[in-house]
C-alpha cells in the first residue's frame, strides 16, 4: 500500500510540474510586446528619470517584454542640472537613453510595429526638445521624422500608445481630433497644464482635464495618457497615476 501511494503522489507531482510548465510557456506566449521610447536622460534635456523608471516597473508588473528604443540625433541642447542652464557640450539622444536602458536600447529607426503590441512615451523636457519642438514653437512645433513615422505605424495597426506628463503633445500634434490629458486646468498643483491644455485644443484636439492619479483612454484611437510630473506632486502619485496609463495600454493591446 505505501508503495502504490508512493507511487501515485510521484505521479501527481509530476503532473502538476507539467501544468506548472504549460501555464508557464502559455503565460509566456501571451506577454504583451511593448516599445518604450525615450529622448535622453535627465528631465531639463532628457526622459524624466523617475517616469522613465514608473514605466519599466509596472510594465514589468504587468508581464511585458520590452524593447527600449530611441533616436541617433544630437539633443537640441545639454543642461547641467545641478545649476539649472545650459551648457556647451553636446550629447547624443540615443547615448544618453542608453544609460537609463542600461545599454540595451536599440536605434528608433529599428523600431517594428509588426514585433510589438504597444508603445509607450515617457514624458521629460527631451520629449518636447528632442522628440519634437514643441519647448522652443509650442503648438507650431514640428515632430522628429522617426518619432511620427512610429506614432503613424502603431496608430494604423489600432495599436495602443502611452503618452505621459509632456508627451501626450507629440499625439495632438500627428493625430487631429484625439483626446489626451497633461493634468487639470486652472489648479495651481498643475502650473503648466491650463496653456499647453490651450495649445491642445486650438490644434484641434481635445484635452480632458484628469488629476495625477488618473489616465485618459481615447477609446477611438487607442491613446492613453496621463499627466505625471505636470502636477507639482509626491512621487509616489507620479508613480501610481503612470501605473494607471500602464495598465490601461495592456489591457488595448
Amino acid at each position: 500500500m505505501l508503495t502504490l501511494l508512493h507511487l501515485s503522489g510521484r505521479g501527481f507531482l509530476t503532473v502538476r510540474t507539467i501544468q506548472a510548465v504549460d501555464k508557464s510557456f502559455y503565460s509566456a506566449q501571451m506577454a504583451k510586446r511593448v516599445a518604450v521610447v525615450l529622448a535622453g536622460c535627465g528631465v531639463y534635456d532628457g526622459s524624466e528619470i523617475h517616469e522613465a523608471s514608473a514605466v519599466l516597473v509596472h510594465l514589468s508588473r504587468g508581464g511585458a517584454n520590452v524593447n527600449m528604443f530611441a533616436p541617433n540625433i544630437d539633443q537640441m541642447h545639454v543642461v547641467n542640472h545641478l545649476k539649472g542652464e545650459p551648457s556647451q557640450e553636446k550629447r547624443n539622444v540615443l547615448v544618453e537613453s542608453a544609460r537609463l536602458a542600461r545599454g540595451n536600447i536599440q536605434d528608433l529607426s529599428k523600431l517594428s510595429v509588426k514585433d510589438h503590441d504597444a508603445v509607450i512615451f515617457p514624458g521629460g523636457f527631451g520629449a518636447a526638445k528632442n522628440l519634437c519642438t514643441w519647448a522652443v514653437q509650442g503648438k507650431d512645433c514640428s515632430v522628429n521624422d522617426e518619432v511620427k513615422a512610429a506614432l503613424q505605424a502603431f496608430h494604423g495597426e489600432g495599436k495602443p500608445i502611452g503618452l505621459c506628463c509632456i508627451s501626450p503633445v507629440l499625439a495632438a500634434k500627428v493625430f487631429p481630433g484625439c483626446e489626451v490629458t497633461v493634468g487639470l486646468e486652472k489648479d495651481d498643483k498643475y502650473p503648466d497644464t491650463t496653456d499647453t491644455a490651450a495649445a491642445i485644443n486650438q490644434l484641434g484636439c481635445k484635452h480632458v482635464s484628469k488629476s495625477v492619479s488618473e489616465s485618459h483612454v481615447d477609446e477611438k484611437n487607442k491613446l492613453v495618457t496621463t499627466c505625471a510630473f505636470m502636477c507639482n506632486a509626491p512621487i509616489h502619485e507620479i508613480f501610481d497615476g503612470i501605473g494607471a496609463m500602464v495598465r490601461d495600454v495592456l489591457k488595448l493591446a
